[in-house]
């Protein structure tokens, strides 16, 4: 079930989605491919994250948080388009939904990706939500060079994790995969709004980050495990996939019962860290309570 913070997120993050595509002039079928690439829901875990670290401030209307939101779902819905073309993961469903490549064919979707990067750094760099206050330019040099570094990192990851199918690889190789692929846009979400929110050197980042890269790594894991646990009508994706394109993943690895326990250790570390705020990070906690109880 989700958390109030996660629906509360869904609502705010789906209005500014929109109001940011519809700032953007695109040819069809371009615009349909981004449209259905973005709009078709998700549970905007990235965007939650943005505002969920800006309540320990009380600043959950600050542009440049609202910004960052807006800017790590759109990369993080360029990845997925990209992720399940015939050349990568060659999926048919997302979402519960034909992927952008069955609904709008493959040069569509290539390029609804293409633009879809480009876009969320625009975003960065607009005046978008300024109504809620304007933003101090070095917030956004910071918010851009996280994102762009993250952006890097999984791109990186999802090379490693192509070249490791059919392979036999250790632990270490696979965390190195996993860091980039999804913990990186994960720990971005978190860090673009605590750049935003936090002013110069303060004690509150590296916490933050602690949790973050917990948090995202912890999240790949038990994707793992559902691949294998859950079915294609809860994930809203092909359920047992990983396996049959042999790909490395936790519970091929380590085992189920210790994939499990795994998660479990690691949303430890991620809690321990989030102690430091003595409770002032409840809407982060709950929103790790729900990943480490996620069904989908």
């Amino acid at each position: 079930m989700q958390t109030d913070e996660l629906i509360t997120a869904q609502n705010r993050i789906q209005q500014d989605l929109l109001t940011t595509l519809d700032a953007f002039s695109l040819p069809e079928p371009l615009k349909g491919a981004v449209h259905h690439a973005v709009m078709l829901g998700g549970k905007r875990i990235r965007p939650a994250l943005c505002y969920a670290t800006a309540e320990i401030q009380s600043n959950l209307n600050f542009a440049a948080v609202r910004r960052a939101a807006v800017a790590i779902e759109l990369i993080h819905c360029y990845s997925l388009v990209h992720d399940d073309l015939p050349c990568m993961d060659n999926d048919l469903l997302r979402r519960g939904q034909p992927t952008c490549h069955v609904a709008f064919g493959e040069r569509a979707a290539l390029l609804a990706g293409d633009i879809l990067q480009s876009m969320a750094f625009e975003v960065l760099a607009s005046r978008l939500f300024d109504q809620a206050g304007a933003v101090d330019q070095a917030i956004v040099v910071k918010q851009m060079q996280i994102l762009a570094t993250a952006s890097s990192k999984m791109v990186c990851g999802q090379m490693l994790d192509l070249q490791s199918e059919g392979k036999c690889i250790d632990q270490i190789t696979l965390e190195k995969i996993h860091k980039n692929k999804t913990g990186a846009l994960i720990s971005a979400a978190i860090m673009m709004s605590a750049v935003a929110v936090f002013e110069g050197v303060n004690p509150a980042i590296p916490k933050l980050r602690e949790f973050a890269q917990a948090i995202g790594l912890a999240f790949q894991v038990q994707d793992d495990i559902l691949d294998v646990t859950a079915s294609t009508e809860e994930l809203g994706k092909t359920a047992g996939k990983d396996e049959l394109v042999e790909k490395s993943t936790y519970p091929a690895l380590m085992g189920l019962d210790d994939a499990i326990q795994y998660v479990k250790e690691l949303h430890d570390e991620a809690f321990n860290a989030l102690s430091f705020f003595d409770g002032k990070a409840v809407a982060l906690e709950n929103i790790a309570l729900f990943l480490l109880h996620r069904k989908q």
